[in-house]
């Protein structure tokens, strides 16, 4: 059976030796190659938009930060694998830009796809270079979903470099192999030598991505080229050099010896925001092994066949061979023959599967509600307030999402006016470390916004515990530790952000002002958080929000901002009441009108209790009691049933406080 469908190959000029033109074909495959990698990137760019990961929101937790100083790069020669370490953290840097990030992540995919194809090359079997399409396709899955693998992935690169190496100086002995035994013996050692040099140097580089290495070299000579005693020697020394290595050169443990920056360590499986989507890392990782072991099992097994064959030819039937009836082998042999005597046609056909199954994977595996989490955390950190909008009503429910949106109404002006357009919920409003986990920082810039600065760096700190020392996050500790005056402590944080690549000025710019005037008095931004600054805000305020906002405003009655969040809590635990004993300061703020959520909510209030209420000189809009009159007649219309009443109410008042005051939630006008 075997032997008949090695025949039948080897009949199919496209599977086959048939002569062909191998400038035409390096022409095409070039081409191909380079249309698939423009797109490739300009999916990364544009789709994913790849400056999203630079901090993750929590969602990733292994970012790695960054220093240009000489300190920090001295801890990654420490330990194995510091140096790939080292590299990836410089280049994950470059995602701050998404093109830059885009064109790394390009590169890798590139170099991934060369080694791939070389090893196939070196094996002889240029019918499975198609796989090396593979790779790249798999780094479109793990960035589609927005998942960090950056280094695992950068020590898998590091690894093929080498296995492609190693096959490159070896390939020019093997031709003395036959000629004398003394080259015989010169040959074996050098190979051993040059297996021996790359596997030192690799682990040090790569930790236990080496193992990867040392696996298909053994794989290659043992099914390849058929040298069993080769392949022994390179399993031991791969169980034998990262203990040496490892454990007592490096003092590691044995775990971490062998498992580091591979995707079965621990400091990945251990972590549910790590090991999202390390599935696909095991396939990268095993897609080489498994297909080099699965052909040379096959070639053995097809030469063992046609042995077989030679000495039973007998047991052949008279007009066709074992398995393959003569005539169908002839007549596919035929079209395929034919197929591949007009190569322009070949071409399209396998660069259009190529690209569809790529374009089906990117299309399938994107993530577009992640994405959406991610740029709302994005745009809210640097206060880019029309697109947190713009881009909030793309992702559901969701309490970050919700404090994102709030901060950007209130800066815009708009959260008396728009909060009820989105959906909102009492605990969003204000989140702290304690009732929701520490993985969206704009939160903190919240709570800095507002005056809790303690409350801000004691979450900011137990974050930076989590994330490592993001320059983000560094940035809020110098931001606050200025405010409250502990200038030592600042210049600290300061002189490690001058540290960075991309946050330099920036620190720079405070550690001279503090040099020029140590007070800050001329930076307005400080000496307004200094008069709005609780002196005290532990304890109670982490869950009582009503009583941070009313603490607030006893320490500063212009804190404007704690008035428009203290009045959204009232309307959203629905306590009119209190809303009714505050609506009065209004006059401590230069509003020109009443903001339209707080007439619904005073029309309510009046209607429900029929008890007037001083507005201080302002006049209500009158077309607001039209509405609510309107609402009420709607809902009367229907019996008062809620749900009977929905589809109508909320589509004339999903984003009014009518709506949610009678439901108990928003954002559902289209």
């Amino acid at each position: 059976m075997l032997g008949s469908l090695q025949k039948f190959l080897n009949m199919i000029p496209i599977l086959g030796n048939a002569a062909e033109s191998e400038s035409g074909r390096g022409r095409g495959a070039a081409i191909r190659s380079l249309i698939f990698f423009v797109l490739f990137y300009l999916y990364l760019w544009f789709v994913v938009d790849l400056r999203l990961l630079y901090q993750g929101g929590g969602v990733i937790t292994n970012f790695p930060v960054f220093f240009t100083d000489w300190p920090f790069f001295r801890t990654f020669l420490s330990r194995p694998g510091g140096l790939v370490e080292y590299l990836s953290a410089f280049l994950s840097q470059l995602v701050y830009y998404s093109w830059a990030g885009a064109l790394v992540v390009t590169l890798q995919a590139w170099l991934l796809c060369l080694c791939t194809g070389y090893f196939f090359k070196a094996i002889n079997a240029p019918r499975l270079r198609c796989i090396r399409f593979i790779p790249p396709i798999l780094l479109l899955v793990l960035y589609g979903r927005y998942t960090y693998h950056f280094v695992t992935t950068m020590a898998l690169l590091a690894a093929l470099l080498f296995v492609s190496l190693y096959l490159r100086l070896v390939a020019k002995h093997v031709s003395q192999i036959r000629y004398s035994p003394t080259r015989w013996v010169s040959s074996k050692l050098f190979d051993l030598l040059v297996f021996l040099v790359l596997s030192v140097i690799l682990y040090a580089l790569a930790a236990g991505a080496y193992l990867l290495f040392a696996v298909l070299c053994a794989i290659y000579e043992l099914l390849f080229k058929r040298r069993w005693y080769m392949c022994l020697l390179y399993v031991l020394l791969a169980a034998l050099l990262p203990y040496v290595a490892g454990v007592l050169f490096f003092d590691v443990s044995i775990v971490d010896a062998f498992t580091d920056l591979l995707p079965v360590s621990w400091k990945i499986l251990d972590w549910p925001s790590r090991n999202r989507m390390v599935t696909v890392v095991h396939v990268l990782y095993l897609l080489l092994p498994l297909t080099a072991l699965g052909l040379g099992l096959l070639q053995i097994a097809m030469k063992e066949s046609r042995f077989s064959e030679k000495r039973s030819k007998s047991r052949l039937s008279k007009g066709h061979e074992k398995g393959w009836p003569a005539k169908s082998s002839k007549l596919i042999a035929s079209l395929i023959s034919g197929y591949a005597a007009r190569p322009v046609l070949r071409w399209v056909i396998e660069s259009s599967v190529l690209f569809a199954v790529a374009g089906a994977v990117a299309f399938f595996s994107h993530n577009a509600e992640q994405k959406s989490l991610l740029a709302v955390h994005y745009y809210a950190c640097r206060r880019m307030w029309p697109q947190v909008l713009t881009t909030a009503h793309r992702y559901p429910y969701s309490n970050s999402v919700i404090n994102a949106v709030n901060r950007a109404l209130y800066h815009t002006g708009r959260l008396g006016y728009d909060m009820f357009s989105y959906p909102q919920h009492p605990d969003a409003l204000l989140l702290t470390a304690e009732d929701r986990d520490l993985r969206y920082w704009h939160k903190f810039d919240t709570q800095i916004n507002l005056g809790l600065m303690n409350m801000a760096e004691r979450n900011l700190v137990e974050c930076m515990e989590v994330y490592g020392e993001h320059p983000m996050i560094l940035k809020r500790l110098a931001f606050i530790n200025m405010v409250k005056g502990n200038y030592g402590s600042a210049r600290i944080y300061l002189g490690a952000i001058s540290n960075t690549l991309f946050h330099t000025d920036w620190a720079n710019h405070y550690l001279a002002l503090l040099q020029s005037d140590p007070n800050l008095s001329t930076d307005a931004q400080i000496q307004h958080l200094r008069s709005i600054r609780l002196q005290q805000d532990h304890g109670g305020l982490f869950h009582a929000k009503q009583k941070a906002f009313s603490a607030l405003l006893e320490k500063n009655s212009q804190n404007r901002m704690a008035f428009e969040y203290l009045m959204a809590w009232y309307m959203l635990t629905k306590q009119l009441d209190k809303f009714i004993e505050n609506i009065g300061r209004l006059n401590d703020f230069e509003y020109t009108e009443i903001p339209r959520h707080y007439e619904e909510a005073l029309l309510i209030y009046v209607l429900g209790t029929n008890k007037p209420v001083y507005l201080g000189g302002r006049s209500p809009n009158p077309d607001m009691r039209r509405q609510i009159k309107h609402f009420s007649q709607t809902f009367n219309r229907y019996g008062r049933n809620k749900r009977a009443a929905f589809r109508e109410l909320a589509g004339v008042y999903g984003d009014s406080y009518f709506f949610y005051h009678l439901y108990g939630f928003s954002g559902v006008k289209k």
